[in-house]
């Protein structure tokens, strides 16, 4: 399962190299990791860890953020999701990858319990 998402990356969420403050990036990487968490477990999920985020190379104002969110891996209630940022130039057209992180969820139910994950 996969979800996609576009972000710019406006003055407000840099700092003052004028990058992109990598709390945002990470902010913008587990919201569509939740969003790919969800599709594959058709229920609300709640982060439970971040792991080896790493940042490649500064995203900076102005530029067009891509994130991909991929289930890389279901567990009886949790799913491990493997999230890819990606920056583009909108003037010249460059893209390059950025940032990589795992993010793992929790399915819950309506109680905010732990719940099973459905077999896909």
């Amino acid at each position: 399962m996969e979800a996609r998402t576009l972000e710019l990356v406006f003055p407000n969420n840099t700092n003052h190299l004028g990058n992109l403050f990598g709390g945002a990036l990470i902010a913008w990487m587990d919201k569509v990791g939740g969003f790919a968490a969800m599709r594959r477990a058709h229920s609300t999920v709640a982060t439970v860890s971040m792991d080896h985020i790493e940042f490649k190379t500064p995203i900076n104002e102005g530029d067009l953020v891509e994130l991909v969110a991929s289930v890389e891996q279901v567990g009886c209630t949790s799913l491990t999701v493997r999230v890819e940022a990606s920056r583009e130039d909108l003037m010249s057209g460059s893209r390059e990858l950025c940032s990589v992180g795992y993010f793992t969820f929790v399915a819950l139910d309506d109680d905010g319990r732990p719940k099973p994950v459905p077999e896909s």
